[in-house]
């Protein structure tokens, strides 16, 4: 179903995770120049419409877990999570998706990544390796215990009509396949708009890389 309405993300969300100063797995695709071209056309059809935050193009990503605080884990800690992920990707072959097919929610607008199965191993292994180090199986962004894997074009940070948005934007972008490589883990400080990201480390698919 279609929201009437975009609301600010920014606002209070009860039950929603907060990603402010956290350690997050993702699947970070701004190398990707075919998710970079969806990104650069997208915000072109949305240029005109304010209240709209778009996605830097370095930090297009499919966040897979919000694995803690980044208060509460040391570096020995992620270190150690990096390890438990690149031995289970270890010989997974990496996945081909489709991006395309438009999406979307009061808080912002959306690429599902399609078929989201292809990516369970890689949940999976992002899953084990929060529960080995903190005793926690980690927080996915969408409600619900399952992932449901996508790519986020723009968030909303103000109350507005979404009809004309939609209009503007459609329901589908030309169809790109992707293939998806690698999981890398990621240090959020502060505000999770505001971008201050740092890659951790990288679980590559098909090969162990203990850099």
């Amino acid at each position: 179903m279609l929201p009437e309405q975009f609301t600010d993300r920014r606002q209070a969300r009860p039950g929603a995770p907060d990603f402010t100063d956290s350690v997050c797995w993702h699947l970070l695709l701004g190398d990707q120049e075919p998710v970079r071209a969806m990104a650069r056309e997208a915000q072109q059809r949305l240029a005109c419409f304010t209240g709209l935050h778009m996605t830097p193009l370095r930090w297009l990503h499919a966040t897979v877990l919000l694995a803690g605080r980044a208060a509460d884990l040391t570096q020995a800690d992620m270190d150690q999570m990096l390890t438990k992920a690149r031995l289970k990707l270890n010989g997974t072959a990496p996945p081909t998706v489709a991006l395309g097919r438009v999406m979307y929610h009061p808080e912002g607008i959306v690429l599902p990544m399609s078929p989201a199965n292809a990516l369970a191993p890689i949940f999976e292994a992002a899953q084990a390796a929060a529960l080995e180090v903190t005793g926690n199986p980690g927080v996915t962004s969408t409600p619900g215990p399952s992932w449901v894997p996508h790519v986020t074009l723009c968030y909303s940070t103000s109350q507005q009509p979404a009809a004309p948005i939609i209009a503007a934007l459609g329901k589908s972008l030309p169809t790109h396949q992707v293939t998806i490589d690698k999981l890398t883990l990621v240090i959020q400080h502060g505000p999770a708009l505001s971008w201050d990201w740092r890659p951790i480390g990288t679980a590559h698919l098909g090969r162990y890389d203990d850099s």
